[in-house]
């Protein structure tokens, strides 16, 4: 079942680039600059991701499968993450030109000297949710106090501890479990709120079988905590580039429209047709099964439409209250993740609005006015 968010279609695709999946390749983005009326050489591209091949990064992946990069005249490689690259620190070695990381990760690198620009707030509000038994008692950030709370580490944790600062609880009252990208020790007994994306792990649980019932998990079964309603979400997947090169270097500024285009059909693309891209990322290496990884890109898309002002255009009031939850944040160490304001050039919307301003003309629908998200119906194990 596929929906429409779409006016006119997007163009036919182009042959699918490779994937190349190294680690390092060069930073140099030399050649006509990109753009789609160019004609000659494609202009390579290296794309960092923060993680591996999933629904997470379906519209980056969709772009490259369906040749809209070819279109604006750029070679693009998509590098995947195990955890073994942080996506800001290839960008600021050079070894990527544009990377996807999640903002406060982003603010304590630029805090610590990377000098990189948020160019394209893709996700429009946060995926992680805090998940604890129906019957535990928790039932809102207030109930953390003296419980043992999941959290993945690696910069995941500051939302719980933005939300605690904004419930006014002391983050030493909390004991941080450091769980797998899982919910085995949640469902084990050892974790009383699990960390959990909606795009993810909650999956995870309603694809586990109650060995009460002989059925599957249900969503009453859990008590579920949105930090965007609770306080303490911040941004998270956004598109960086290197700030210096934004300034100065006009193909790497021509390269960087001619990307976000693509990127823009690239997530239309996803949106239409979450089924297509959920096959896109599985043929890309994602190790999830089908129905897991179509409600990851059918839960994905719930976080980038509707984006009112534009696809990636990064709304200041939400920027403003993830760098306010970045610089309440403490942790159960006493660590801060940030303790001043980030630069002005941390982000910027010149980019994105000149993308969208040259999309226009082809009666897309940027805004996803249109979108409705699909129904995904789980089966055991995701498969």
């Amino acid at each position: 079942m596929t929906h429409s968010i779409r006016r006119a279609a997007l163009g036919a695709g182009l042959a699918a680039g490779a994937l190349l999946l190294s680690a390092c390749s060069s930073g140099d983005t030399g050649g006509d600059g990109g753009g789609s009326d160019g004609g000659g050489e494609l202009t390579p591209v290296t794309l960092q991701l923060q993680w591996l091949p999933q629904g997470q990064f379906a519209g980056y992946y969709a772009a490259l499968d369906q040749g809209y990069f070819e279109e604006e005249g750029l070679d693009v490689e998509i590098v995947p993450s195990g955890g073994d690259i942080v996506p800001q620190d290839a960008l600021v070695a050079g070894d990527a030109d544009y990377a996807i990381a999640w903002v406060p990760k982003a603010l304590g690198s630029i805090e610590a000297g990377a000098n990189i620009t948020d160019i394209a707030q893709i996700f429009q509000r946060s995926g992680t949710l805090q998940v604890a038994w129906a019957d535990s008692g928790i039932e809102s950030v207030a109930d953390f106090e003296g419980k043992r709370i999941g959290s993945w580490g690696f910069g995941n944790e500051w939302e719980i501890f933005a939300a605690m600062a904004a419930q006014g609880l002391d983050s030493t009252t909390v004991q941080i479990i450091t769980q797998d990208f899982n919910m085995n020790a949640f469902l084990e007994g050892d974790i009383d709120a699990a960390q959990a994306m909606t795009y993810n792990e909650y999956a995870q649980l309603l694809e586990t079988v109650d060995p009460d019932t002989g059925e599957l998990y249900q969503p009453e079964d859990f008590t579920v905590i949105d930090y965007n309603e609770e306080g303490g979400a911040m941004l998270q997947d956004a598109i960086w580039a290197d700030t210096e090169r934004l300034e100065s270097d006009e193909e790497y500024q021509e390269t960087t429209v001619a990307f976000l285009k693509a990127v823009i059909k690239g997530w239309l693309y996803a949106a239409e047709n979450p089924e297509e891209a959920a096959d896109i990322t599985i043929e890309e290496g994602s190790g999830w099964g089908l129905t897991h990884e179509l409600w990851m890109v059918n839960e994905t898309n719930k976080l980038i439409w509707p984006s009112p002002d534009g696809i990636g255009i990064i709304d200041e009031a939400a920027w403003d209250a993830t760098v306010e939850g970045a610089l309440s944040a403490t942790n159960e160490s006493g660590a801060q993740l940030i303790t001043e304001e980030p630069p002005a050039s941390a982000w910027t919307n010149e980019w994105i609005q000149k993308a969208l301003d040259e999309l226009e003309g082809e009666d897309l629908d940027l805004t996803g006015e249109g979108f409705e998200p699909i129904e995904v119906e789980l089966t055991e194990g995701g498969a």
